[in-house]
């Protein structure tokens, strides 16, 4: 029993020079800024007005910038200083390396929306349409879930909820409790 004890005591140096050994390793993305890069950096953080994200990947590069006037910190130092994740730094020194300072402070395009639209152009008019005609025997007016469930009926989506019903309408400008029961409100006309 007291062999064990000592074998993990004896292991326990073994991982703390593992651990030192990979915050002194060799950094395989150097970031070198330029003095042009470095003034663009601290003009944004000096600012202030730009996303909080583009803001701590500026920070994360001036700190881990390694040229003569850059403070060249570790991966660890600068996730610590800056409350951030190693990979986060290490993403950020990565890219810069690999796509330059532009690619870096700019959001990544989607090629594709994240999901697909409900309704284009033709069904937005449909809807619309349907919204327009007189409502089904019993109601006043169309609401939403009756208008849900029409659209769906007749076929012109395969199924939509009321929010997104109401958020197409919306876009429309459509009142379904206005009195002119239009697609357009009436503006109002200055007297002549």
């Amino acid at each position: 029993m007291n062999g064990g004890r000592r074998k993990l005591a004896a292991e326990q140096p073994e991982q703390d020079f593992a651990m030192a050994a990979k915050e002194i390793a060799v950094k395989k993305y150097i970031v070198k800024l330029s003095e042009a890069e470095r003034s663009h950096l601290q003009a944004l953080i000096s600012k202030g007005k730009s996303p909080a994200k583009r803001l701590l990947k500026a920070r994360i590069l001036l700190k881990a910038d390694a040229s003569e006037h850059g403070e060249g910190w570790s991966d660890g130092r600068i996730a610590g200083a800056l409350d951030t994740n190693m990979s986060m730094v290490t993403r950020v020194r990565q890219q810069f390396v690999e796509q330059g300072l532009e690619a870096v402070l700019s959001r990544k395009q989607r090629a594709a929306p994240a999901r697909a639209p409900i309704f284009d152009g033709e069904k937005e008019a449909r809807l619309t349409a349907l919204a327009c005609s007189t409502p089904p025997e019993g109601y006043a007016r169309w609401t939403l879930r009756l208008l849900e469930d029409k659209v769906v009926e007749l076929g012109i989506v395969e199924r939509a909820s009321d929010n997104t019903i109401g958020r197409v309408l919306k876009k429309t400008r459509f009142s379904l409790t206005a009195r002119n029961n239009g697609s357009s409100r009436r503006r109002l006309t200055a007297p002549s």
